[in-house]
């Protein structure tokens, strides 16, 4: 059912501003009347160029990053070095005391972290707190078994310098940054281009706070990209995001030796051979679109026996039809809760149009839609902008020109491939060449246990979704979609330090592939 548009309002204190003065209180060396702050050399700087900015949820003008230039990106890389020398002789349980402050600090303002997530990067409030949530559980976890990770081993020469793209700022990069800092380096970020700054922002000022020798910077990969990955003061780079820029990354780390994990994108898929759970399946389809698909774990391609689509479709499209989207913050009346959606807008306008016209394009060359929902539908303000909204869309056979054959639309778009033998799935399955995750759903256990191996992916699943993990689950990837060390558990730790001479890290790298 449409939602009555003219009974929707804003929840009260939930706008933008209240988000921000809310920060400027609890951060005010870190936000000015209209700007965060650049945070390098142990100092807060007003630096840079602030860029406009507005959230995907409805056109509001919110923070932009404040973009420095290649100079001062060069003295921030130097000034952590030095950090990093001070840091990294100081005693674990030194560390650990200061880790865990931060974390209670963290804990502290959930809500506003979670309210800056809903904002600026369109996040409704169930997975913006669970983002929030899963870095300070995650890092809790790391504090209490450090101990063991760290025997023998040592911090690098140099800083971590952190690159990651804006989906996941709370429980992928600043979950990151603290164990790194725990495991005795001092710790770079660029903040992403697309969002996240004030989130970031704030949680670098609590963890600055508490001594951790973290340094924030904007600005654009090209401009800052010398000094972040290519500086000789950097002990590693740890970078996530898309292939393109993951390739440049790759060939400059490769050509300078130093140490690196490169989390890219891959097409992860979801096989269906000769299986009739079928309520099981319809059960965990709308969790495949939470956040809309803007995850590097969702599965955007169900590979699907042809003898079986008549049922897979029984099973798939009631399942879809029940997805709820809209704006994160609105209400019917003031003392309600924040509403339950699967998802809320895209990033940006820009990559809905984007996407809509690959759909549109898609199937102008044959590709056959099954399924398209409606803005009509939503969970919408009244006359609100909805420019950065695309509806769940399902496609069959999708040409092989078009970029929703080969590559992940990063976006709630669904492709289904006909399959007729096993090699025919198999091949359909490994489209991308590489992958994080993959799932397949067969009846027998012994056919999975013959095709999951073939299967390129880090993690297969038996009939069940895989995601990244938290605490000791290992992450990593196959073929394109992962360079570098593998992450997640003793790997992310081992993966920032340094241990025997000669020791070969579980990875993918160019002159090796060791498996954990």
């Amino acid at each position: 059912m449409a939602t009555t548009l003219n009974s929707l309002s804003l929840k009260p204190g939930t706008t933008w501003s209240d988000a921000w003065q809310r920060c400027r209180a609890v951060a005010p060396e870190a936000f000015d009347e209209d700007r965060v702050r650049n945070l390098w050399n142990g100092t807060w700087h007003a630096d840079g160029r602030a860029l406009p900015a507005t959230s995907p949820i409805d056109g509001t003008p919110i923070a932009g990053p404040p973009r420095l230039d290649s100079d001062t990106a060069r003295a921030a890389v130097r000034a952590s070095l030095d950090q990093h020398r001070a840091w990294r002789h100081l005693p674990l349980d030194e560390r650990r005391a200061r880790v865990a402050a931060t974390l209670d600090a963290l804990t502290e303002h959930r809500e506003l972290l979670s309210l800056l997530l809903v904002w600026e990067i369109g996040k409704p409030w169930r997975l913006a707190q669970a983002d929030v949530d899963r870095a300070i559980d995650g890092v809790r976890w790391y504090v209490d078994h450090i101990d063991a990770m760290l025997e023998g081993r040592a911090p690098l020469p140099g800083p971590v310098s952190n690159i990651a793209s804006w989906n996941y700022p709370m429980s992928v990069l600043v979950h990151a940054m603290l164990v790194q800092a725990l495991a005795g380096n001092a710790v770079i970020a660029k903040t992403p281009t697309d969002g996240g700054v004030a989130c970031l922002t704030l949680a670098c000022a609590l963890a600055h706070r508490e001594g951790i020798p973290v340094t924030l910077v904007s600005g654009s990969g090209g401009e800052l990209s010398e000094a972040l990955v290519r500086s000789p003061e950097i002990g590693c780079v740890s970078f996530v995001g898309g292939r393109d820029t993951g390739a440049a990354v790759a060939t400059a780390v490769a050509d300078l030796g130093k140490r690196h994990n490169l989390e890219q994108e891959g097409l992860n898929t979801w096989g269906i051979w000769n299986f009739s759970d079928w309520p099981s399946l319809s059960a965990v389809i709308p969790k495949l679109f939470d956040y809309g698909k803007q995850r590097c774990t969702a599965y955007p391609r169900f590979v699907v026996q042809r003898s079986l689509f008549d049922q897979f479709l029984d099973a798939y499209l009631p399942a879809v039809r029940t997805l709820r989207i809209g704006h994160p913050l609105a209400v019917a009346d003031p003392a309600d809760p924040l509403p339950t959606l699967d998802f809320g807008p895209l990033i940006n306008a820009a990559k809905a149009k984007e996407l809509a016209d690959q759909v549109a394009e898609a199937i102008d060359r044959g590709a056959v839609p099954l399924y398209r929902g409606s803005l009509a539908d939503g969970h919408f303000l009244p006359g609100q902008d909805t420019s950065a909204y695309l509806t769940p869309v399902t496609l069959l056979n999708p040409p092989p020109s078009s970029p929703l054959h080969h590559a992940e639309p990063f976006g709630p778009v669904d492709t289904i491939v006909l399959v007729d033998t096993e090699a025919e799935l198999l091949a359909a399955m490994n489209a991308s060449n590489g992958a994080l995750v993959a799932t397949l759903s067969t009846d027998d256990k012994a056919t999975y246990d013959r095709l999951a191996p073939q299967i390129r992916a880090f993690k297969v699943g038996h009939g069940k979704p895989r995601s990244r993990g938290d605490r000791e689950e290992l992450f990593g990837g196959f073929g394109a979609s992962w360079r570098g060390a593998f992450v997640g558990g003793e790997l992310l730790v081992r993966s920032v330090t340094e241990g025997p001479a000669g020791e070969r890290i579980p990875g993918n790298f160019p002159d090796y592939h060791l498996m954990p």
